[in-house]
């Protein structure tokens, strides 16, 4: 199985996110986190499906991940949310995030996750798309869940997993777990493929 085989491995996470962690974790999987810093830029040619990749694989390129010991397996993630063809980032204050939110209010919009492991120099990049439909939200609801939660580190302005993606969600098409910021099926797909292979 493959929980047993990653164990004669080093797993490494390029990523600070406490959800990733937790959810990394639950998949069964010993790593240690590499809390590194990375200045989020890309080209606006690029789709949002390149940038969410792109981004993934540039949370790497600061390691020196074949110099590492062999076997060593590195991963990072980046995901981003897109309304109307458009890349929605991080609220950069609480007003930001009230107003992002009531873009997303009664709207579908879809979340993607850039997903890169590296192995021994080796390095496989894909993504998963998720969609989610929120219900029209009300400014009171916005207003109480960006002043009690404060979403300021989360894509869209929200977490799916908090009070708003309990009241406001209407449904998902996809992975949940992708719109928490790990797409963990996938993950484990690639895992499978760079221990096996």
């Amino acid at each position: 199985m493959l929980v047993d085989r990653l164990k004669s491995h080093k797993v490494y996470l390029a990523s600070k996110s406490p959800r990733r962690h937790e959810l990394l974790n639950g998949m069964g999987v010993d790593f240690e986190y590499l809390p590194l810093d990375v200045e989020e830029d890309y080209s606006e040619e690029l789709t949002p499906v390149e940038v969410a990749e792109y981004l993934s694989q540039l949370k790497l390129s600061p390691i020196a991940y074949d110099f590492y010991e062999k076997g060593s397996i590195f991963i990072a993630c980046d995901t981003i949310v897109v309304l109307n063809g458009r890349i929605i980032g991080k609220p950069v204050d609480l007003d930001d995030a009230k107003k992002i939110l009531r873009e997303l209010s009664g709207n579908e919009h879809t979340v993607i996750s850039g997903l890169s492991v590296a192995m021994n120099g080796k390095l496989s990049t894909a993504h998963k798309e998720t969609l989610v439909k929120f219900k029209p939200l009300s400014d009171e609801e916005i207003d109480y869940y960006v002043d009690r939660y404060r979403p300021l580190d989360k894509a869209g302005a929200y977490g799916i997993q908090e009070w708003i993606g309990y009241i406001g969600i209407e449904y998902v098409e996809g992975s949940f777990y992708n719109i928490m910021g790990l797409p963990t099926r996938l993950l484990w797909e690639m895992l499978e493929a760079i221990v096996d292979g």
